[in-house]
């Protein structure tokens, strides 16, 4: 499928989901918005890939929403901008539910929505020089929609201080507070990626599926009866199921498990039209 606002490409089992609107800074509207909503639900139904990298074209990851969107918005009656909410709320929930593991690779500045994006995505690398901003409020508004996301991802009581005060904060604070894993020079962003990317392969896919089903389950649970019973029960099934057998067999045997050893052709879509929007 050809993308308007994205570049999507893929080799040896791993997609690329590049968003491709560097002329607003990657700012998304509602056709992004659609696009990505589309592009990892292909993604995740692509027996050929493995996991996925959400990068951006241009100096910025995502500067969250585009002017030109929100301008139009503004005009919108409440069951308007809840219906248009529910498509950003539809599209950040398709990646954080993922069966696939997915990586945020996030080269420079992540404001807003495009914060929401790197939260949702189960692991965020940066660049040192990458910055970071929860604006909304500035503009009257909150982060509600990204908000669980970005919660989860940096704990509730750093949210109540970067939810409330719209600061912006670099790399080495986003690392200290748990929103991305990793800071790296931006030469050695790409390395730092495949290194993540090599242990993601090398796992059983059924494993990292089901390992992301049970972190959603046990994360804000409490360890009762019924959450012991249920990672019993998880853990069972693991066993049981042909990954997880292969997965034993393959390492009793000395041998790569078979799904090491998959591999795919590059593909390309072609690049997006541009569009105006200002920064944001």
């Amino acid at each position: 499928m050809n993308y308007e606002t994205l570049e999507i490409t893929g080799r040896d089992g791993v997609g690329v989901i590049r968003m491709n609107r560097p002329e607003v800074r990657n700012a998304f509207n509602e056709i992004m918005i659609a696009e990505l909503t589309q592009a990892f639900r292909a993604a995740d139904a692509d027996q050929n890939l493995r996991a996925v990298v959400l990068a951006g074209h241009g100096p910025a990851f995502c500067a969250g929403a585009d002017l030109n969107w929100m301008k139009k918005m503004s005009g919108y009656s409440v069951e308007e901008n809840r219906a248009d909410a529910m498509g950003l709320a539809a599209m950040l929930n398709t990646i954080y539910m993922m069966k696939k593991p997915t990586i945020a690779r996030v080269h420079g500045p992540a404001f807003a929505g495009g914060m929401g994006l790197v939260a949702a995505c189960d692991i965020a690398v940066a660049a040192e020089a990458a910055e970071f901003c929860l604006s909304e409020v500035k503009l009257g508004l909150t982060a509600a929609t990204i908000g669980p996301y970005v919660v989860a991802a940096m704990g509730e009581r750093h949210a109540r201080r970067y939810f409330l005060t719209a600061e912006r904060f670099g790399a080495a604070e986003a690392l200290r507070i748990g929103l991305v894993h990793n800071i790296v020079p931006m030469a050695e962003l790409d390395a730092c990626v495949d290194a993540l990317l090599s242990h993601l392969l090398a796992a059983s896919p059924a494993a990292i599926a089901a390992s992301k089903e049970l972190i959603r389950s046990v994360a804000r649970g409490a360890i009762d009866q019924d959450m012991i019973a249920g990672t019993a029960a998880r853990i069972a099934a693991a066993r049981a199921s042909a990954d997880g057998k292969e997965g034993v067999r393959s390492f009793l045997e000395k041998r790569k498990p078979a799904w090491a050893e998959i591999k795919t052709q590059d593909t390309k879509a072609p690049k997006a039209k541009k569009t105006k929007a200002s920064k944001r």
